[in-house]
């Protein structure tokens, strides 16, 4: 592979562009390369980075809002919020070691993918605390959509077209964020049930609670530090101590005829949810592959029962409503990942997987005829000659 272009401004970037549309030379887009190997492998030859572009542009804590150029890492930013006793609500997850990563992921590439953590059951997604972006288009124009404000109506708002769009759109050089301050303190609510189907009533019923439960969570044989695996639902309640306190004993006491009940202190509680934002509790191998399903919480254990059979483990988050599954990476194990979203009306993302099964196999499922139409004009619009990520989201596109 040759080395990757990697501006150290916005005007590089622009100039990279425009000279990749003279050759005709499609590029990769990536940050830091940590998720290079989600999705499909790029059909292209040059890799153009924003590893290059560093440093937070702005932050207003009492305003809630915070600016950064693309390549600076995540890491860098988070810790600059602790700092102010703030945070990026929607939790993103560090994926490194999923993906076999040593450096520290981008927010150009979190924004890029839209991975949210936890606590995007109440807060959103990153794309909702997206305020506004600058980018540079397929033309090597550079585009700003968006404001540095909480309230702003500046023409369209291509903010949530770009989040999520893997690249396929643009290039990120810049993103602002609406940014919200942490909580005092967390405590969590482990219950063990005795199967799935009682896992997820359990979260639905902390969910609809007045309690203001932020994470709610399903780990399927779990070894817990009281005995010996077991499944056990978890429920996570953050705010002031005084109010943590209160409303975790009376979350606990409305769900103890669910099952066994603990309360997990504050430390005890930041560690699992970190590991279960990461999905380390699937416990991935260095050969098998993740993927990512949507559904209805009530329709998660028929996913996780369905994947079981096809030699598959699973991590539900999102109240039942998100299925991690880690399993072999082969076609059959695919197709049965497939037909379980499928069966549950839901969706899929081939998350991580060896090269040739990414290039194999549909990563995420087929668009309806009217959507994909729409999605080829937009890809029209902004990249018309096809530069950006070919490849990376479906076969030829």
């Amino acid at each position: 592979m040759t080395t990757p272009l990697a501006p150290t401004d916005e005007a590089g970037i622009a100039a990279a562009v425009i000279e990749a549309r003279a050759a005709q030379s499609p590029l990769a887009i990536e940050g830091r390369g940590t998720k290079r190997a989600l999705l499909r492998p790029v059909q292209a030859a040059r890799t153009l980075s924003t590893r290059a572009l560093t440093g937070i542009t702005l932050y207003r804590p009492t305003e809630l809002v915070l600016s950064a150029r693309a390549g600076t890492t995540l890491a860098e930013i988070e810790a600059a919020l602790a700092e102010k006793g703030q945070m990026l609500a929607p939790e993103p997850p560090d994926t490194r070691a999923l993906f076999g990563a040593t450096e520290d992921g981008t927010i150009g590439g979190i924004v890029a993918t839209n991975l949210s953590g936890p606590r995007r059951i109440t807060a959103g997604a990153i794309r909702d605390h997206l305020l506004g972006i600058r980018f540079v288009n397929g033309a090597g124009e550079v585009i700003h959509s968006g404001g540095r404000v909480l309230k702003n109506v500046t023409g369209l708002d291509l903010c949530k077209l770009l989040a999520g769009s893997h690249g396929t759109l643009g290039v990120l050089t810049e993103v602002t964020l609406k940014v919200l301050p942490a909580a005092e303190t967390s405590a969590s609510i482990g219950i063990r049930v005795p199967d799935i189907t009682t896992g997820v009533k359990a979260l639905s019923a902390g969910l609809g609670s007045p309690f203001g439960v932020t994470g709610a969570a399903l780990i399927p044989a779990f070894c817990g530090p009281d005995g010996p695996a077991t499944t056990v639902a978890l429920m996570r309640l953050e705010d002031f101590a005084d109010s943590v306190a209160y409303r975790s004993a009376r979350l606990a006491e409305d769900l103890a005829p669910l099952g066994e009940v603990r309360v997990l202190d504050a430390a005890e509680s930041t560690g699992l949810w970190t590991a279960i934002r990461d999905a380390q509790p699937l416990g991935v191998g260095d050969a098998e592959a993740v993927w990512r399903v949507s559904v209805r919480p009530s329709a998660g254990p028929g996913v996780v029962a369905a994947m079981a059979q096809a030699g598959g483990r699973c991590l539900l988050d999102w109240g039942g409503g998100l299925v991690w599954v880690a399993g072999p990476a082969d076609a059959a194990t695919h197709a049965a990942v497939v037909a379980a979203a499928t069966a549950a009306r839901g969706t899929f993302t081939l998350f991580r997987a060896p090269e040739p099964l990414r290039a194999a196999v549909a990563v995420l499922p087929e668009e309806p005829p009217a959507l994909a139409a729409i999605g080829a004009r937009v890809k029209a619009a902004l990249d018309p000659a096809g530069l950006f990520n070919p490849g990376r989201m479906r076969a030829g596109a």
